[in-house]
């Protein structure tokens, strides 16, 4: 399975957060499982971080590298066709973070690893 990660998601997983569900450790911790981190959220991260909303132990940088290679993270670029994809979702979420990763979701029919209960307005496949 190709599994796409939200940001928390990715923060809490790293943090063994008791957050996050049962459901959503189960499917990030099979090595069969292709999970996709995407640039969004090492946006988003990077952007919390500097503005001291969000704590990481290490620079972003080395952070997100290492944690991705340990957990064999993939990441997802972000295409044009991806950004321009958001212009056509309805306005349920107004986070650029999120609706970026919603565009993501749909365009590369990834299942989103969430505990975001407004990405259920969306036509997505939720896991959490």
């Amino acid at each position: 399975m190709r599994v796409l990660i939200d940001t928390h998601t990715f923060l809490w997983w790293n943090t063994d957060d008791a957050q996050l569900s049962f459901r959503a450790r189960e499917v990030i911790a099979d090595g069969q499982n292709d999970v996709f981190l995407s640039a969004a959220s090492v946006w988003e991260i990077v952007i919390k971080t500097t503005k001291g909303k969000l704590f990481l132990p290490e620079a972003p940088a080395q952070y997100i590298t290492h944690r991705m290679s340990l957990y064999r993270f993939r990441h997802l670029p972000i295409q044009i066709s991806q950004a321009l994809r958001v212009y056509e979702l309805p306005p349920y979420h107004i986070d650029p973070f999120d609706r970026m990763l919603i565009a993501q979701s749909q365009a590369e029919c990834l299942p989103i690893v969430t505990r975001d209960e407004s990405f259920q307005q969306y036509e997505l496949d939720i896991i959490w």
